[in-house]
């Protein structure tokens, strides 16, 4: 992909996500009104999508419930504003080991696995314009956790999302994952025009330094539009990397919690200040119409 800045970038709000954030911030939004509520306050200080985990709303917990997620949706479509809405497909593929010596049986705490069609039901219930697709496994974060999803099951979801008619955003945390990314368009299990998310600086996948982000960017088809994240420290400076670099803008309370030194943001504030990046770079903001036509979704 050459390296051409991006003149019209769109913010993606990552709501809330399901990492153990709850307790960090009272700004993270745990109940279906919350997450709608902080959703809508994000778009109308710029962000044309939403990106929305759930949890359970008396632990806070990442949640797979279907009736949460229906209730998250109807609650920003019936707001007085208008987003794009895309619900994650990321859970049900969480393998936790047992210690290095009794890998087996896994650890029931925080193993969750389960099949394709599960795994996008809520999608199906609730017909987001775009869902994520979490394209590959990887060793994520602390401890023994392995995040899977195999090719057979990357292919099954990929189909049933888009004979739904769902935008598939592929979530790509390392090189191989675009690589698998593009063989899924090559078999036309994803079509164009191909949205693709750099996740960037998550243990144990691509780290967030600028080689590794272009070498990553460098993989992404001419063709296909990709935004892009860090999280924690370097989460407030990729908006610029991503603009210079040809992509769009993703920031919210899943990947980082702090407007600046020791200030716990709101989705809005971490919103608005990417709309400072944006437009302080002399980049234009564009709106959920506007990426609707980019990305030829359908709008429910």
């Amino acid at each position: 992909m050459p390296l051409a800045m991006n003149r019209d970038v769109f913010i993606t709000c990552a709501v809330t996500g399901s990492g153990d954030t709850v307790s960090k911030s009272s700004h993270v939004p745990i109940t279906p009104k919350q997450i709608a509520d902080s959703a809508i306050d994000a778009a109308n200080a710029g962000a044309a999508i939403v990106h929305c985990h759930v949890r359970d709303p008396e632990t806070g917990a990442a949640s797979r419930r279907n009736d949460l997620y229906k209730e998250v949706t109807d609650r920003i479509r019936s707001a007085d504003v208008d987003v794009v809405l895309n619900l994650t497909a990321g859970m049900g593929g969480d393998l936790i080991f047992g210690d290095v010596e009794s890998p087996l049986p896994l650890n029931p705490k925080g193993t969750d696995m389960a099949g394709a069609a599960e795994r996008v039901s809520h999608v199906a219930e609730c017909l987001p314009e775009i869902c994520t697709l979490d394209c590959g496994t990887m060793n994520f974060s602390l401890g023994d956790y392995v995040m899977t999803n195999t090719p057979s099951m990357l292919r099954a979801m990929a189909k049933k999302m888009t004979d739904l008619g769902v935008r598939p955003e592929i979530e790509a945390f390392d090189t191989g994952h675009l690589w698998f990314a593009k063989q899924l368009a090559e078999e036309g299990l994803i079509e164009d025009p191909v949205l693709i998310q750099l996740c960037m600086g998550i243990p144990w996948g691509a780290p967030d330094d600028l080689n590794t982000f272009m070498a990553m960017v460098n993989n992404v088809p001419t063709s296909w539009t990709f935004s892009a994240f860090s999280i924690g420290r370097n989460a407030m400076a990729y908006p610029a990397a991503a603009i210079l670099a040809g992509g769009n803008v993703r920031v919210g309370l899943e990947d980082n919690l702090y407007a600046g030194k020791g200030m716990l943001a709101t989705n809005a504030q971490l919103v608005e200040k990417a709309v400072q990046v944006v437009e302080g770079m002399g980049a234009r903001i564009i709106g959920p119409e506007d990426v609707r036509k980019k990305l030829k979704l359908t709008k429910r």
